[in-house]
């Protein structure tokens, strides 16, 4: 839990609240009582705004809301901007365009691990004694084929064939 001290307006947690009155019994349970002594108003919790494009939220302090209550307050920044160094200038959309790269390759690495688990689990049709049937041959072609899927490599569940 979090307090805003009234006099500042900085936000502390309960055990920083604590040792700023470490000469004062406190309760463990505070109530409006307890705040109002203290000259400190409870923090209550805030839903985490959702991050869009290339951003990233950071709690930033606390804000009043419609009904008076401190709420949890949060920023949206830019993951990235302009940099420079050495003299060679790197644009916020190269930064962009990087980091979307690095992140479909992961997302593809992680689809081809997960179709030759699909794969080695059914290792055992293809044996020399083993007849595989026609619908075993097709998922086996379909996983191979899960690279050439419109949505690789951002796979959802329902783009993967289904087992036999």
């Amino acid at each position: 839990m979090e307090y805003r001290i009234q006099s500042t307006g900085e936000v502390k947690t309960q055990g920083e609240v604590r040792r700023m009155h470490s000469n004062t019994s406190l309760p463990r349970v505070w109530d409006a009582n307890v705040c109002s002594a203290l000259g400190i108003d409870p923090v209550l919790a805030a839903p985490k705004p959702e991050v869009t494009g290339y951003t990233q939220v950071g709690r930033n302090g606390a804000v009043q809301d419609a009904n008076g209550n401190w709420v949890e307050a949060y920023t949206e920044t830019d993951m990235f901007a302009d940099t420079t160094e050495d003299g060679v200038t790197t644009t916020k959309a190269e930064h962009e365009t990087a980091y979307q790269a690095r992140l479909d390759a992961d997302a593809a690495s992680s689809v081809r691990s997960t179709r030759d688990a699909k794969l080695a689990e059914t290792d055992w049709t293809a044996l020399t004694d083993v007849t595989m049937a026609a619908e075993m041959t097709t998922y086996r072609q379909a996983l191979r084929d899960i690279t050439d899927h419109a949505n690789f490599p951002h796979l959802q569940d329902s783009d993967w064939p289904e087992a036999v």
